[in-house]
């Protein structure tokens, strides 16, 4: 009996290891019920320029980040090539410990997390977890499906 619990006990850990994994840099559309998303279109804009983010003429990424955390170092390297290669896109880094209210009013409960807004400064999609730049790219093309990202590499 012990083994039989032990076996169940290791087949629920690696399931759920693999759908973590599935999930990190996976970008999902702004919730509709988002007083910041596009599906309601009559929300103002959340004031960004006063927060110290600059918005991009089409997108902005805005990532959260954490001191110690590794994982917010390779999507930050990540989202700044990006928005290197893109005139109208930028890239601005939050420190989550230096912006409480901002993690609370977004709802991020973990790092890295990245909002894509829109040249409004509305949110339009996000991602949670380390990001490559093929889901950059990718946050990119669900934010604005008229635009055909360039430049994908694997990695």
């Amino acid at each position: 009996m012990p083994v039989v619990l032990l076996g169940v006990t290791l087949l629920a850990t690696l399931a759920l290891g693999v759908w973590w994994q599935r999930r990190q840099g996976v970008v999902r559309t702004a919730r509709s019920t988002s007083p910041r998303a596009t599906a309601n279109p009559g929300a103002a804009p959340f004031d960004w320029p006063a927060h110290g983010v600059a918005l991009g003429a089409r997108r902005t990424f805005v990532q959260f980040s954490a001191e110690l955390c590794a994982p917010c170092r390779a999507t930050a390297r990540v989202l700044g090539e990006v928005s290197a290669a893109h005139d109208d896109v930028t890239h601005r880094e939050m420190d989550v410990d230096d912006h409480l209210d901002l993690v609370r009013a977004f709802g991020i409960l973990r790092t890295p997390t990245v909002l894509v807004l829109d040249a409004e400064g509305r949110e339009v999609a996000r991602a949670s977890g380390g990001m490559n730049q093929a889901q950059a790219l990718a946050a990119l093309a669900v934010a604005d499906p008229g635009s055909v990202p360039t430049g994908v590499r694997d990695a």
